[in-house]
Formats: C-alpha cells, structure tokens, sequence
C-alpha cells in the first residue's frame, strides 16, 4: 500500500509536467511523509516483536505491547496517506 501511494504520487508529478496546483502537491507531499512514518513504525514495530521473542518474563509484555502500539501508530500513518492519495488531482 505504502509502495503504491509513493509511486502513484511520483508518477502523478511526471505526468503533469512538474506543473502541480500548489494543493495536489501538499497532498503528494503528504502522501509520501505518512507512508515513510508508517514504515517506520512497522519497522519499530518488528524490532519489538524480535525482541519480545529473544526475552522472557516481564520485558516480553513489554515488547509485545510495545510491538502492538507501533502496529496501531502504522495503521494511522498508512489511512492518511490513503487519504491523501485519494484526493491527488482532485
């Protein structure tokens, strides 16, 4: 999802010409901001769950839980970024 909402926001740009209304290019630019935050979050979130695995005890819920906030923080940067493309060249 990420990888399309990057390339349809570059390919939107070198379809115009570079010649983007000053809105569908905050909408581009936000586009790419929230998926390059979403995968940061999902790379957070898989850095937890390898360590939840590594550890036992206490510091395992803790990773677990820690995993799942980055998951829920992913999920808000991927439906704005969502959002965003949808309203490229609207």
């Amino acid at each position: 999802m990420k990888k399309f909402n990057l390339l349809a926001a570059v390919a939107i740009v070198a379809l115009t010409g570079g010649v983007v209304s000053g809105s569908a290019l905050a909408q581009t630019t936000t586009a790419v901001k929230e998926s390059g935050k979403a995968v940061g979050e999902k790379a957070m979130e898989g850095k937890e769950t390898v360590q939840a695995a590594a550890t036992t005890g206490t510091k395992k819920s803790t990773h677990k839980a820690k995993a799942k906030k980055h998951e829920a923080k992913a999920s808000t940067h991927d439906a704005k970024a969502k959002a965003a493309g949808e309203q490229i060249g609207k």
